[in-house]
């Protein structure tokens, strides 16, 4: 039985105590064992990184640090098949989506905040003064501090990397927890960093669940100088609280219940694809997912018609297999809650046209958290499918009659994270996403994304920004130098 074991100032340790076991989302079976991380052994991981923050770290030049997140970036591309089947036994993602977008994008991340910071310009100012000598005035970036950094599982290298590599590059040190789901990739990555040359204690791995547990303790610990989450939004919720103690900064990329605008004068082909990989992707276990689509009428009911057959063309079976196009859920409980929103559907009036249940797999699969991609139609607005966030491949689709009537039905939620708009009319495209809240609106795309640009969300769906310079501002403190002259 594999053991996945803590990491704590460049060594893994054992705990020897709780451990948790880690079950394939693909067949049901125990793969791992994961030791808990207790308090005392997160106080050993916080205690860690503040050492090596006060002690050297802090002190590499720009320069010694991008070196190392390049190294980083080679040293993962050297070991991806190691990576890719890691985050497969983790959450039975297809072998094409696993190597083509999270391991690429995990590599990629340090390699775009590396060049990030040889890029970052020097803000100076020159100031007049009263005897005429006048000052320079100079903008600089400390680090922030240690930087507690808590993972989803639904892209654990990708989202993990998201926050690590800009944290690393400006000079933080970080405590990783990751879900509890998904623990392979990050403990594999601090094997990549003891082979680069990381030094001990700047990059930490501690295990475990979330409330009373190692999550909490992380969060709660008075050593920890800012937090930095991806996941629920009651989860961000209690995050907070936690990081209120202390007065300790914040980034939240929270859920999202997005909404796709598809007009009739659009690339109907593309739209249909468009939605279908919004909706479907990840077994529709992303953040910035499509659950709600809106489509202007003359072309409802042959959009509706073409989505349905996207679904039913998606095929379960062998992440390694080619003509997988479909992975389970992250778990049967997450199946569970999931399938609870399917008969919800059906009890308020929904209409499937198609999934709605479990698919017929092999009997070795029997034990997975298979699901059915699922598409309805004819639910009000209120029906709580509409209105809370399911992370499924399942989406609702409607029909509206005018430009405002989408806008106010894409804006009619708490969340905020993103948006899909299908049209030709470029001036309707631009208007429309400039009124519709989220933080990020595609335009006859879906998560196409520029690593140089702020990503979050509004609403519930987050609070702060990450990406190009907005990651620069969370994860360093700003000062200001005056020099008299």
């Amino acid at each position: 039985m594999k053991l996945i074991r803590n990491f704590v100032n460049g060594e893994f340790v054992t705990t020897h105590g709780a451990r948790f076991a880690k079950v394939s989302p693909v067949t049901g079976e125990i793969v791992a064992e994961i030791e808990s991380a207790d308090e005392a052994l997160v106080n050993s991981a916080v205690s860690a990184a503040s050492a090596a923050l006060s002690g050297y770290w802090s002190l590499f030049s720009v320069s010694q640090r991008t070196a190392l997140l390049q190294a980083i970036a080679a040293e993962i591309g050297r070991r991806s098949k190691e990576f890719i089947d890691a985050e497969i036994a983790d959450t039975g993602k297809p072998y094409a989506l696993a190597s083509t977008l999270d391991v690429p994008r995990g590599a990629a991340n340090f390699l775009a905040f590396s060049d990030l910071m040889q890029r970052t310009p020097q803000e100076t100012w020159t100031t007049e003064t009263p005897d005429g000598r006048g000052a320079i005035n100079t903008v600089t970036y400390a680090p922030k501090g240690v930087i507690a950094v808590i993972c989803p599982w639904n892209l654990p290298l990708l989202l993990m990397t998201w926050k690590v590599a800009p944290a690393l590059a400006c000079g933080n040190t970080v405590v990783v927890k990751p879900s509890e789901e998904s623990p392979s990739t990050a403990t594999l990555l601090a094997e990549v960093m003891n082979a680069v040359g990381i030094p001990p204690g700047v990059y930490n791995v501690v295990h475990g669940h979330g409330p009373k547990a190692t999550g909490e303790f992380l969060t709660q610990h008075p050593g920890v100088d800012a937090i930095t989450f991806t996941g629920e939004s009651k989860t961000g919720e209690a995050i907070m609280k936690n990081a209120a103690e202390g007065l300790r900064d914040v980034s939240f990329e929270l859920g999202g219940k997005n909404a796709g605008i598809v007009f009739a004068d659009c690339d109907f082909d593309a739209a249909v694809e468009g939605i279908a990989r919004a909706t479907f992707l990840n077994c529709g276990q992303v953040c910035l997912g499509t659950e709600r689509v809106y489509v202007e009428r003359p072309i409802f009911e042959r959009f509706v018609t073409a989505l349905a057959s996207k679904a039913r063309s998606l095929k379960p079976g062998d992440p390694y297999a080619s003509d997988t196009t479909i992975g389970p859920l992250i778990s049967r409980e997450h199946r569970e809650k999931v399938l609870s929103y399917f008969a919800k559907a059906k009890a308020d009036g929904a209409t499937c046209h198609a999934g709605g249940g479990i698919p017929s797999l092999p009997e070795n699969y029997a034990n997975g958290a298979w699901i059915e991609p699922t598409v309805w139609t004819g639910l009000p607005e209120t029906s709580a499918v509409i209105r809370e966030e399911i992370f499924g491949p399942c989406c609702h689709v409607a029909p509206f009659d005018s430009e405002d009537e989408a806008i106010a039905r894409a804006n009619d939620s708490p969340y905020g994270l993103a948006t899909s708009i299908w049209t030709q009319d470029v001036s309707r495209a631009n208007r429309v996403a400039r009124r519709i809240r989220v933080g990020i609106a595609w335009v006859n795309s879906w998560f196409l994304r520029d690593l140089r640009t702020p990503f979050g969300g509004a609403g519930i769906s987050g609070i702060g920004r990450e990406g190009g310079s907005h990651s620069l501002a969370f994860y360093t403190e700003m000062r200001n130098v005056c020099v008299k002259l």
